[in-house]
């Protein structure tokens, strides 16, 4: 401020000089260059206290930073590869001898090796558990886990959850570092979080950035979705990686991004903390999540359907179908009824949200449900009972199926009746049939369950079904 006021004053002085010398006679000398020299001098010497004024320090402290955190929290983040034996696919005539000798092909390796990279967290020291994502290890023959010391170590299959896409992997507990695990349900959207991978093999990489939203689910990346959306940078290889706060304790998973061009795009996703552990547990214990049933079929809530129900807000989930005898029935929900909490969370996202909440729960467990009932708000009770996967023979609806074992299924989201086994020498198995099909219609008519599918066969005609498989759809002629 001084040195302001100082070069106003010596700018009006100035410029008073100079009037003053135009009304001067032309008998009197004007300013020489050395006068001229001077005064640029004295106005560059005011002006440098302005300059320096910008401070290297804070109140002598450095300016803040998350190095320290993050010197604590890397070493719990790993590096996985892998490497898997594929079978390679050829020309049934390449395992002729005399075709191959006849026009001098060379043998060929039937397997090809197939390597992947991915990301880590340790998560309990003592043991050697290491979270990760079920796609990061899936059909994985060898896992090696690469430690920031530079250590690689074999690591061990525990189990996996591939609807949920988490993994469980175990490596020598010796001298390891592992992240301290944060209650997920305590963040607010606007958080600052750190995520912590290995991003295009690159080795240990860290982005920063907020949690840009909360409980994001119908995605169709999982089937059992709850993610923390953030706009920390999560690339390729950061699958399975920390998402932590600025504590550096393990609120999230990295799994997936949103990227319509193929890049980044600020749109990430990861597992909630609380809900990766409570899996993991289920892993370690089991080897598998033993998840129960409620026996409930919802639909979301559309305008047309709360102005029918009479609803002041529109959140919940509409219960469509009770089956028979489930859970649901004894705990007397009834067709008709808004299910709008579960276990104490409001149901904001519909079906998709019902459905990770009770799926998260063990046989046994119970599930303490909110619904809405007319006007009357209720609060009921049911104990998760174990699923009830009615199967029956294929040749039992018609003759050309069989060999193939059927059964109803919700998978990958869709309800349908899936083939869980199909004999190698049935005309099924010939007609390009494999275990894992969706039938989501026959002869034209959408099917949802084993019940709907008997309706719709004629064992005297052909069969046309329409199979999902791998995220992909296509019709099958059985006659």
């Amino acid at each position: 401020m001084i040195a302001d006021y100082a070069l106003v004053f010596f700018m009006k002085h100035f410029n008073s000089q100079c009037v003053h010398a135009d009304n001067l006679t032309a008998g009197i000398v004007p300013m020489t260059n050395k006068t001229k020299l001077l005064l640029i001098f004295l106005f560059v010497v005011t002006s440098l206290p302005v300059n320096a004024t910008l401070p290297m320090q804070v109140d002598g402290e450095s300016l803040p930073t998350l190095a320290p955190m993050l010197e604590r929290s890397m070493p719990a983040v790993v590096n996985i590869s892998t490497s898997t034996n594929v079978r390679m696919q050829e020309n049934p005539l390449m395992n002729d001898p005399v075709f191959r000798h006849f026009f001098n092909i060379p043998n060929r390796p039937r397997q090809q090796q197939r390597n992947s990279l991915g990301s880590g967290v340790i998560v309990d020291k003592d043991a050697g558990f290491v979270l990760t994502n079920n796609h990061v290890i899936d059909k994985a023959d060898v896992i090696t886990v690469t430690l920031s010391d530079g250590r690689q170590l074999n690591a061990k299959l525990l189990g996996t959850d591939p609807e949920a896409d988490v993994a469980v992997i175990q490596i020598p507990a010796d001298n390891l570092t592992a992240l301290k695990i944060a209650d997920s349900s305590h963040l607010k959207v606007g958080d600052f979080v750190v995520a912590i991978g290995n991003p295009f093999g690159l080795g240990q990489t860290v982005t920063s950035g907020i949690v840009s939203a909360l409980g994001r689910s119908g995605l169709g990346i999982e089937g059992y979705e709850d993610f923390i959306q953030t706009d920390a940078s999560i690339n390729p290889g950061n699958s399975g990686g920390a998402l932590v706060n600025l504590r550096g304790e393990f609120v999230g998973m990295n799994t997936a991004i949103l990227a319509p061009s193929g890049g980044n795009v600020g749109i990430g996703f990861a597992i909630p903390s609380n809900m990766a552990v409570k899996l993991m547990e289920s892993l370690v214990q089991h080897g598998e999540v033993r998840r129960g049933l409620l026996g409930v079929t919802t639909q979301d809530l559309t305008p047309e359907l709360v102005k029918a129900f009479n609803l002041k807000g529109q959140y919940g989930a509409v219960v469509s179908r009770i089956e028979t005898g489930s859970p649901a029935e004894k705990a007397g929900i009834e067709p008709g009824d808004i299910i709008v909490a579960v276990n104490g969370q409001e149901i904001r996202n519909g079906s998709s949200q019902i459905r990770t909440a009770i799926g998260l729960l063990q046989i046994g467990d119970t599930a303490d449900l909110e619904v809405m009932r007319g006007e009357e708000r209720l609060k009921l009770q049911a104990t998760i009972g174990k699923p009830k996967r009615a199967e029956i023979a294929g040749e039992s609806l018609h003759p050309l199926l069989k060999g193939v074992a059927l059964s109803a299924t919700t998978k990958d989201q869709i309800e349908g009746v899936v083939m869980d086994k199909i004999d190698a020498k049935s005309y099924a198995w010939k007609t390009g049939l494999r275990p894992g099909d969706v039938i989501i219609s026959a002869n034209r008519y959408r099917v949802r369950n084993l019940d709907e599918l008997k309706q719709v066969v004629n064992p005297r005609s052909p069969l046309l079904i329409n199979l999902q498989r791998n995220g992909e759809g296509f019709f099958v002629v059985l006659q």
